[in-house]
């Protein structure tokens, strides 16, 4: 470009007169003005449209603010500016100044979230993670301030610039609220209204240190892993449950369990003894003037005996330890000549190795049952 091309640049830029911005974006928060050099006509308009707020910075300064309306820049309608320059007697030529224009109106719709688990103690479940998220709306309250402390000299500042420091805050400041509201555990996805409101109240005094006024605050869920989602659904019906009537029917589920068991005789005799204590319980539920209630309680009071536990051979066979195997295993190994009498075999509470002619319960093995001499009269 020659010399008169930056002239006529230089003229054209500088002689504008209407000082204004036009916002075709959804998320431009602050945008300043571009000119020749800043260099703004003595008497240009100044036109700020609603829903935005001008901000007038020189070299770094703050300076004049101008709400939504048509101003002409005059030094009466730039008294901070003029101070700042020392115009004492009005200007006549261009000045220079920054002017920024800030988007006020309400930014809606603005996601958060915890990115980690919150840990919380809960005097039932002990330490417990919870996650939440939601959503926020906010709207820049004091241009000035915001332009000093979060834009600076940025010349286009946009939503997605100051939603992650935003984004930040909120997650701390909601991890101290709710570690301080010490509420039970299943509370926090029951009362998300409450919690909300609490949490805005909390976080708006350092939403507004900056600029910025937070005008809505929602917590949309608070998660927590599923086995403790499970835990708290099975507390909270036990808690609303007649344990009685619980146990009784617990008890009753059991018996009829035992009662399908095919496991021979002495399952049948178990469901037989078991079923009389039903019928004894049903009795008593069904007719308790008739002293029902002692004999249920009674039943109650039964407890049956241990099972009696099987007993384990081992046995030698061309000197190789063998085993463990059952009574009739063992008597089975005998008949098919596996072993015979003189074969060593071991149980416990045994102290050594026996033939198993020696053993008193195996001598049942060898055919014949000797019954010994009766006593001298």
């Amino acid at each position: 470009m020659d010399i008169f091309g930056k002239i006529k640049e230089k003229l054209s830029n500088e002689f504008i007169d209407i000082v204004e911005w036009l916002d075709y974006t959804d998320d431009t928060i602050a945008h300043r003005f571009e000119r020749y050099q800043n260099e703004i006509k003595n008497g240009a308009k100044l036109i700020v449209r609603e829903g935005q707020t001008a901000v007038f910075v020189n070299e770094g300064q703050l300076a004049d603010v101008f709400e939504p309306g048509t101003y002409d820049l005059t030094t009466q309608n730039l008294p901070i500016l003029a101070t700042l320059k020392g115009w004492k007697y009005g200007f006549n030529s261009p000045f220079k100044a920054e002017v920024y224009f800030v988007n006020t109106h309400l930014f809606t719709d603005e996601k958060w979230g915890t990115k980690s688990p919150i840990t919380l103690s809960d005097e039932r479940f002990g330490l417990v993670e919870i996650r939440a998220f939601g959503t926020y709306a906010f709207r820049i309250s004091d241009a000035g301030k915001f332009i000093v402390d979060i834009v600076g000299t940025d010349s286009n500042f946009t939503n997605y610039e100051i939603n992650e420091h935003l984004k930040s805050l909120i997650a701390t400041r909601f991890t101290d609220t709710v570690g301080e509201a010490n509420l039970p555990i299943e509370l926090y996805a029951a009362n998300t209204s409450e919690l909300s409101d609490t949490c805005r109240e909390v976080m708006a005094p350092e939403f507004e240190s900056v600029g910025i006024s937070l005008e809505k605050f929602y917590i949309e869920n608070v998660s927590m892993p599923e086995d403790l989602k499970k835990e708290i659904f099975e507390y909270s019906r036990i808690d609303k449950l007649d344990l009685d009537k619980l146990t009784k029917f617990k008890t009753a589920k059991a018996i009829e369990a035992a009662a399908k068991n095919e496991g021979g005789t002495a399952g049948a005799g178990m469901g037989m003894g078991m079923g009389f204590v039903l019928a004894q319980q049903l009795g008593g539920m069904m007719n308790p003037q008739m002293g029902g209630q002692p004999q249920m309680q009674q039943a109650q009071a039964a407890v049956p005996p241990p099972m009696p536990v099987q007993v384990q051979y081992f046995y030698a066979v061309n000197g190789t330890q063998q085993g463990p195997v059952s009574f009739d295993q063992l008597k089975a190994l005998f008949a098919n000549r596996t072993i015979n009498r003189e074969s060593l075999v071991w149980k416990q509470g045994m102290a050594n190795w026996s033939a198993l002619q020696e053993v008193e319960e195996l001598k049942s093995f060898l055919g014949g049952s000797t019954p010994p001499p009766l006593p001298n009269s």
